[in-house]
């Protein structure tokens, strides 16, 4: 089998080489399906390529060469009849050209000879090239096979007949194929759309109006086959359309007569070219050509009348009027924004002018009422200018004029017309005398003078405000002169003074008042205070100025501790005077401060005269005793619980032993209990110490009881005292239960509920909780440690917590206290 349709041959004809270019005959084999299959035999499966071979037909090994049989005869192949040159010229005119080749028409040695790998392949059979074979037994080949497609396409819901598709919306029939007529390209020979196509997209091909149109035009410029002489066909424009055509280009804002006057030089063809406007670029195909005419062939005609020049001109004239149409629509649209334009220009001026005239006519009248303000000011003046009349015509400046005396220098006509009078009015003031004089007037003018943009008083800019500046200079000297001639002890007057002008004054010249006028009276009168000698109270005059001042007085608290302390070294209990001293500075001292003078210089005192007191249950002498418990809302609950435990409760448990071992009267003992119970206010015998001292005398009596020491038991003692105890303990437990609903009230109110994360963990979240039940600063003080311990601050005392004992910094050394103890000390 000759393998000549693939492999060709080089010039010399020797070697012959593998082609892989797709033949005709490889498509024709390609899509035909009855063709043979070629079975490799088993010496091909083995070898491949490398088998050998018993025919010369047989495909060689590629790359391979083949030695040349020159014993064998000459073969030549028929290449036809050449045809005269006449007919080959008529047969290339004609239109078989364009006829699709037959196969038999192939010269012989293009024609493929039949491979070994396919069967006999008919000339009926070439109907599969160019789709003309009909479709009807399209998938006919499925009868041979198992049909496995068609099953597979039913089972998800093919129906045949219908389209695929979840709604059938894809096409029934295959894509069919166009056969072309000739050889020419694609779209030469019209519209290759099928009947189906057309059919199944019925939409308006716009290539198919172009190609008519194309067809249209191109036959204009074919000879007539009848011989007439076709009629030439004019366009005509109206001027609209030249208008539109010349909107459609770029809008400029310049009028376009510039810009269509430009020289254009076109040097894109054999010869320099000139145009005069970028439009006539567009139309120099248009210009006839210099090149010489062609000579006339024998067919063709000379033109009877040929123009070319005048044909450029008149169409060069038609151009010009083009352009000179346009320019004028552009020129004229051009005229007409601008003719609006300026109608908007003229409204807008107009309205300048108008609020510029209401800005003149505003200003003139304001200049006229501070003219007759001038006048009215001069000395020789019969109608002298008051202040009230002054602060009328502010008035109707800021009402009626408020634009102009916002933008006005405000501070100079203040200083020119309302300083003087303002100096006349406060002429013969007396502030301490009459304190409200002046305000209302000094709170219109504030409301006339002071700068929106300085409404919160903080700064100091005399420059920019009116009334700050009329305070400082006119109101401030008399206020001056008057506090350096002012006692600090009469402080009533002054205190009066500033608190009816502290909203109107600036806040800055209020505390220039405090800080540089006051204060340093108030200190030098401190100094030269003394506690012993002086019959007023340092309070009745210091106090009062707590609202004013608040902590500006602060520096001054410590001089007044340290005369106070040195005023009680020799102070006694008995004389209740230093408690009406002292009682007034509790709330002014801060609560650390406070307990700590109250531990240096009276629980020392307190204790020697409870130390003095002498108990004596058949003549008892409570004068001791009462100067002690006087001072219980003075001294804080845990000092004076430790003055009792150390100095009282000794004594008195001895007393009671002692009495219960001589065949005591226990009636009487009762008494005496309960009385020297009723001593001690709820809030002291509510401490857990007291509590304990009290049950100790409870469990001694029933021990006495109980044992009958001395022989004899009075009748009922026993039940008497089991009695007490019981009524004792219940009431205790009382106690307890509502301080502790009193907890639980406070601690829902607080929002304080039972969960578990607010129970304390351990000693310290235990202190944090007491600390936000009342409402003390529990903090750790940073970088701050003794003996390795953290420090922190419990309101204002320092402390350190070490195996759930809380140690509070005393003078010297940590005393360690109870957890009441120390709440009662940061109150």
């Amino acid at each position: 089998m000759s393998m000549s349709h693939l492999y060709g041959k080089d010039d010399d004809g020797d070697v012959e080489m593998e082609k892989f270019e797709i033949t005709d005959w490889d498509l024709q084999n390609e899509f035909n399906p009855n063709r043979q299959r070629h079975w490799q035999t088993k010496e091909e499966a083995t070898y491949g390529v490398w088998a050998e071979h018993d025919s010369d037909d047989e495909r060689p090994s590629f790359g391979g060469k083949r030695s040349r049989d020159y014993s064998a005869p000459v073969n030549f192949i028929s290449a036809g009849l050449r045809k005269a040159a006449a007919e080959e010229v008529i047969e290339e005119d004609s239109d078989e050209d364009e006829k699709p080749i037959k196969q038999e028409e192939f010269p012989k040695e293009f024609v493929p000879k039949k491979l070994k790998t396919g069967g006999h392949f008919k000339p009926s059979q070439k109907g599969f090239i160019g789709g003309t074979k009909s479709f009807m037994d399209f998938g006919s080949w499925e009868r041979h096979t198992k049909g496995i497609g068609q099953k597979l396409l039913q089972k998800m819901g093919y129906v045949p007949g219908r389209g695929l598709g979840k709604n059938a919306q894809g096409i029934i029939n295959p894509i069919e194929a166009k056969q072309r007529k000739g050889k020419g390209a694609l779209g030469a020979y019209g519209s290759e759309r099928t009947s189906q196509s057309l059919q199944d997209f019925p939409v308006v091909d716009s290539e198919e109006e172009a190609e008519e149109e194309f067809q249209k035009e191109l036959s204009q410029w074919r000879k007539d086959p009848n011989g007439g002489k076709k009629k030439p066909k004019y366009a005509y424009k109206t001027v609209e359309e030249l208008k539109a055509k010349g909107r459609l280009g770029k809008q400029l804002t310049t009028p376009q007569k510039e810009l269509s006057q430009v020289k254009v030089i076109d040097m894109t063809g054999r010869e320099q070219r000139v145009y005069y406007s970028y439009s006539q670029i567009s139309h120099k195909h248009n210009i006839p050509d210099d090149n010489p005419q062609q000579p006339l062939g024998k067919d063709s005609k000379p033109q009877a009348f040929a123009l070319p020049e005048l044909e450029h001109n008149l169409q060069l004239l038609i151009d010009i009027t083009e352009q000179e149409i346009i320019q004028n629509d552009r020129q004229l649209q051009y005229e007409r924004d601008m003719v609006v334009n300026l109608t908007h220009e003229i409204q807008k001026m107009s309205e300048i002018l108008s609020h510029e005239e209401t800005a003149i006519s505003n200003l003139s009248k304001v200049l006229e009422l501070v003219e007759e303000c001038e006048r009215r000011m001069q000395p020789n003046c019969d109608n002298p200018l008051t202040l009230d009349e002054c602060a009328k015509i502010f008035e109707t400046l800021q009402d009626k004029y408020y634009e102009e005396y916002r933008m006005s220098d405000r501070v100079d006509l203040a200083v020119a017309i309302v300083f003087p009078l303002m100096k006349d009015y406060f002429k013969n003031w007396d502030p301490l005398k009459d304190c409200m004089y002046g305000t209302e007037i000094i709170a219109k003018w504030k409301r006339l003078l002071e700068n929106d943009q300085l409404l919160s008083h903080s700064g100091q800019d005399l420059a920019t405000d009116a009334f700050h500046r009329l305070m400082w200079e006119m109101w401030m000297p008399y206020v001056r002169n008057i506090i350096t001639q002012w006692q600090p002890r009469n402080c009533g007057p002054m205190v009066d003074f500033l608190d009816s002008w502290v909203h109107v004054i600036p806040v800055w010249i209020l505390d220039n008042i405090l800080d540089q006028l006051i204060f340093p009276k108030l200190q030098k009168e401190v100094e030269n205070w003394n506690p012993l000698t002086d019959t007023v109270p340092i309070h009745s005059w210091i106090h009062p100025w707590l609202p004013l001042m608040q902590s500006r007085l602060e520096p001054l608290y410590s001089p007044i501790r340290n005369k106070l302390a040195n005023a009680l070294q020799k102070w006694h209990p008995s004389d209740s005077s230093a408690k009406l001293i002292l009682q007034p500075w509790k709330e002014v001292f801060t609560p650390g401060s406070w307990e700590a003078f109250m531990v240096k210089n009276i629980v020392p005192k307190l204790g020697m005269c409870l130390n003095e007191l002498v108990i004596n249950p058949h003549q008892q002498h409570m004068d001791a005793f009462y100067w002690v418990i006087d001072w219980e809302g003075m001294v804080s609950v845990s000092s004076l619980v430790g003055i009792l435990e150390k100095h009282f409760f000794p004594k008195w448990l001895q007393v009671l032993c002692s009495w219960l071992s001589n065949s005591p009267n226990y009636e009487e003992i009762t008494k005496w209990y309960l009385g020297w119970k009723s001593m001690f206010s709820d809030q002291v015998l509510a401490h857990p110490s007291i509590k304990d001292k009290f049950n100790e005398a409870l469990d001694i009596m029933n021990r006495a009881v109980s044992s009958n020491v001395g022989g004899y038991m009075q009748p009922g003692a026993r039940e008497n005292i089991a009695y007490l105890t019981h009524t004792e303990r219940r009431k205790d437990f009382q106690y307890e239960a509502m301080q502790e609903r009193r907890e639980a009230e406070n601690m829902a109110q607080r929002g304080i509920g039972m969960a578990a994360s607010s129970v304390p963990m351990n000693f310290k979240d235990l202190i944090q909780t007491k600390a936000e039940e009342h409402n003390i600063v529990f903090m750790p003080v940073i970088g701050k440690r003794h003996e390795g311990k953290q420090l922190y601050t419990f309101g204002r005392i320092v402390i350190y917590i070490d195996r759930g004992v809380v140690f509070v910094q005393g003078e010297k050394t940590w005393v360690p206290t109870s957890l009441q103890s120390l709440i009662d000390m940061a109150k």
